[in-house]
Order: structure tokens, then sequence, then C-alpha cells
């Protein structure tokens, strides 16, 4: 039942995320592609009673040229009052989800400061997390709550920006939230300081790291906030915080116990948490959960399962890890959305291992290859949309695909290299990467070209053809018939399994019984006998 169950909320969450019409990315647009943003800073007002938000956005640039026209992305479901750039007023246009700034003298190449006014009603979520908008709400003890859910659509669901995946302001957000006094703001990086002025509060948030527009938003409800220091795998001393509603509070100390072990565990696989030098922390929200730089939304109602006999929650495991898969290590194109999903699915098998043991490990990827679609490609070529890029394979599959890597390199090289890669300035922060990185990068660790197996498992919806040809009474012939690589694969044989390496010419094995190819499952294949 517990799997029929998870495939019912996996197909739901395809087909919510296929509804969506709003989307990021794609073909960046020319205006944009001189454009280098380098930092934000956002300062609204949240009014509950109108669901209604209104301040101001500035965008720090750097222009590659000289230019007549500025072009920033902003839903339409707000109204924008006026634009500076430089501090002179502009003139600008502002539809089809974008503010066109017809500047009235051509923008010198070089730095630049615009500044948007604006104020409305954001667009608010249907079905949150797998639609994007506005949560608003009430806690059970009639405090306001509201949350926002970004990945899909971007930052521009409420503030004017460059939404394109391939650039992030690399100079940090400023944030100036106001919300009535009683209010807490949850946001990236660190608070700097609270100001109280009547019945209202602003709350001043402050991330100097590189930061995904999607993560750049902001929680709010009747919060109480729950600390304690965490030391990091390289020895440095992180403020660990939930954000969690009051009435939740007396759960908040043994969750961050289960969140602890969840943390070690990753940084074992992966490295010092990404952003040490600010905060590790979750927030409650009324949606399930999603990925937000130092701040991740956590809604799964302290739901957990057993792993090694004690407590796991699956769901927080999961977004905290894309704090290096999506946040540190970041796609610059959402054709390579597999980066983010697949291998942060990868580690949260990962999570099996360390705690219940390979054998457990293997059963959780066995598992995972009854549910793939297997229908269009991993990664579909160039300048893809979040909407399109977007299917449920990119995490099961991703991983399994990681799963394969890991098996055909073996533990000696496959370890130390991810953590290499997730690791590497060359790879990371201000450095966006892309699926031919990834290649290069295991193919380079490994000491083969690893092509193959990439174009074979994420460029093409086909599973390794595996092709068993009878010669004799006890001899068998296991050819691969569509991968121009040789290939470790594990057959059994008279109840004896070995390691043989099979290609396209094939690989005679001598058994009284069939033969039983992979049976732990390392490849998403297709086996035919002959």
């Amino acid at each position: 039942m517990r799997k029929l169950l998870v495939l019912i909320v996996i197909l739901a969450a395809s087909q919510l995320h296929a509804q969506q019409t709003l989307t990021s990315g794609g073909k960046l647009k020319p205006e944009q592609a001189i454009m280098d943003i380098r930092h934000y800073t956002i300062a609204l007002d949240v009014d509950f009673n109108q669901k209604s938000i209104a301040g101001y956005t500035v965008i720090d640039v750097i222009m590659a040229q000289p230019t007549h026209v500025l072009l920033f992305d902003l839903l339409d479901s707000l109204n924008v009052s006026g634009v500076l750039v430089n501090n002179k007023k502009e003139p600008f246009e502002y539809k089809n989800n974008l503010i066109t700034i017809n500047l009235n003298n051509e923008l010198p190449a070089g730095k630049a400061s615009v500044k948007v006014f604006y104020g409305g009603k954001p667009h608010v979520a249907r079905r949150p997390p797998w639609d994007d908008g506005f949560i608003w709400t009430r806690d059970s003890t009639g405090h306001p709550w509201m949350a926002i859910t970004a990945e899909g659509t971007g930052g521009k669901l409420y503030f004017p920006c460059k939404d394109h995946p391939s650039d992030e302001p690399n100079e940090g957000v400023d944030m100036f939230i106001t919300v009535p006094k009683d209010l807490v703001v949850a946001g990236p990086g660190l608070l700097q300081k609270v100001i109280k002025h009547g019945d209202k509060a602003t709350f001043h948030w402050k991330t100097n790291y590189t930061i995904n527009n999607y993560s750049i938003l902001f929680n709010v409800g009747d919060y109480a906030v729950v600390s304690r220091t965490y030391t990091t795998v390289d020895g440095h001393k992180v403020p660990l915080q939930f954000y969690v509603l009051k009435e939740h509070e007396a759960k908040a100390q043994h969750h961050l116990d289960v969140f602890e072990k969840t943390i070690h565990e990753q940084e074992k696989y992966f490295g010092e948490y990404p952003w040490a030098k600010e905060k590790i922390a979750i927030c409650e929200t009324p949606h399930l959960g999603m990925e937000h730089q130092t701040m991740n939304a956590y809604g799964n109602k302290f739901r957990y399962t057993k792993v090694g006999g004690e407590d796991y929650d699956g769901l927080m495991h999961h977004e905290f890890g894309h704090e290096w898969w999506g946040n540190k290590v970041t796609a610059k194109d959402w054709a390579d959305y597999w980066i983010h999903e697949g291998i942060n699915t990868f580690g949260d098998a990962l999570y099996v291992r360390e705690f219940e043991g390979e054998a457990a490990y293997n059963k959780y990827f066995q598992n995972a290859a009854l549910r793939f679609g297997n229908k269009i490609p991993i990664v579909m070529g160039k300048d893809i949309d979040e909407e399109a890029a977007y299917n449920g394979d990119i995490y099961g599959k991703g991983a399994f695909f990681m799963h394969t890597i890991r098996y055909i390199i073996g533990d000696s090289l496959f370890f130390p290299a991810i953590k290499k890669f997730v690791t590497s300035p060359k790879y990371t922060y201000d450095n966006l990467v892309g699926t031919d990185d990834v290649q290069q990068f295991f193919s380079q660790e490994a000491g083969r070209d690893l092509k193959p197996l990439f174009d074979l498992y994420l460029r093409t919806p086909d599973k390794l053809n595996i092709h068993v040809k009878q010669l004799r009474a006890d001899v068998y012939l296991v050819q691969l018939t569509n991968i121009s690589m040789a290939l470790p694969i594990d057959i059994t044989t008279d109840g004896s399994t070995k390691r043989f390496t099979a290609d396209s010419k094939g690989v005679t094995v001598t058994s009284k019984t069939l033969p039983v190819i992979d049976p732990d499952t390392f490849y998403i294949k297709k086996i035919t006998f002959e």
C-alpha cells in the first residue's frame, strides 16, 4: 500500500506541474544576455488583509555593452508605478510579464542601478509546491501565515529580475520585509536587524553568497526560533535554526536532532555545508517543502519513517540536499535539471546505505527501477524552460544513473570523485554547470570516456539492450547491442555470481542453468534471449 501511495503522489505531482502555465528559463533574451546581475535589494510591505505587497526592488547590474533598452521579468499580476535608472526617471512599458525600459539616453557599458516601484496582488498558488505563488492562510491558532513557492516560475513571481538560471546575483541579496509587529519573517542569509515602528516591524535579511532567484523569497508566520550551534565537518560553528510555528515549538528540539543526523550524513558524502558563513535553517510552511538556500521550507508535519531504527524525515533530507545539488552546484540551463534532482535523489539513497547498509541501498534502486517512465529523454537539448524540462524521471532515473556510474567505476574512484565535483570551485557557487561538465569530469576521474553512457541514459529514453544467445547446451553469448563501450556486468551462472566485461562483440559464459544478467540491478536494461 505504501508503494502505491508513493506512486499516486508522484503521478499527481507530475500532472499538477504539467498544468502549470508559468515557467522560467528558456532561450535567453538578447537584451538580457548582455546583463550580469550583481545584487538585488527587495523592500516590500506585506498586507495580509488585502493579500498584497507594495514597495520596490533595486537591481544592480554590469552591462557588457551600451544599450538603449533594459528588460526585466515580472508577472503581470502586479502594477509598476515608476522606474529609475541610476537615479533618473525613465519611460517604461509593462506587459506580457516584461518591464521594457526605453532609455532616454544610451546607457554605457559598466555598472548600473535600476529601481522599480511596484505593488499589487501577487499570483496565488493553487496547489503548492507543485505550482507557484503566494500562500495566504492562518495557523490553527488564527495567526496569519504566508509562504511563497517559486521554483518553476522563478523570482519574477513577485520581484523584477532577470529570470534565467544562467545568471545569479553574485553579490547576494538584501531583503527588507515589513509585516505586522506580532509576526516573524524568515528569509535567506543572516538576519541583520528588526526595526519596530508602530504596529509594524521590518526584518532585514542579507546574504552575501550568490543565490538562484527562486530561492530569493520569504515566509511569514507566528514563529518561534529554536536554535542551537552546529559544528561542520571542517570544524566551523554555524547557527542551526528552526523557524517553527509557536504551536509546534515543543516538537522542535527532537526535529533538530533528526535534522542534525541528516546534516552529518550529507557532509560525509558531499563535503562541508556550503553556506557555513551564514546559517543552516528550516522554516515551517503550509506547503510540503522546497529547497531555499539557508532557509529550507518544511511542511511535512513531523511525519517520520524509520531508517536504521531511528526517526527519519525523507522530505526534509531531500530538500536539504539541494543546498549542495541545486544551490551550490547549479545548472545554467533547465535542460540540465537532473543535476539538481537526480544527484540529490541519489543522496537520499546514500542515507539508506549509511544507516541500513549496502543491501538496503541496492533494494532502494531495485524498487526505483520499476517506476521510471522512460518516455522522453532526461536531457532534451539546450535552452529548455523549466516546464519542458520537468518530468518525474529527472529524480529517480537521474539518481539511478549515478548508481550505475558508481558500479562502473567502483567505489574507490566514485566517492572521492563526487565529493571532488561538489567541492571544486570550478563547478560551484558563481560557476554554473551543464551535463557536459558532469560527463567530462566523471570521464576524467574514471580514466575512460563515459559519453556513450551519458548519451544512452540521459539523452535518449532507451534502456541498455542486452542480448543473450545460447550457443551450445551450456554456453551463452552475452552482448550489449546499443552502446559503443565495454561495461562491467554481473552474471549469475549455476548459482554463482561473477563480474564480466561485455561489449557489442559479447562475452561467453558457461552455465548449466539460464544465466541471470545483472541480478542486483545496476543497469536500467532490456534483456532478450535467443
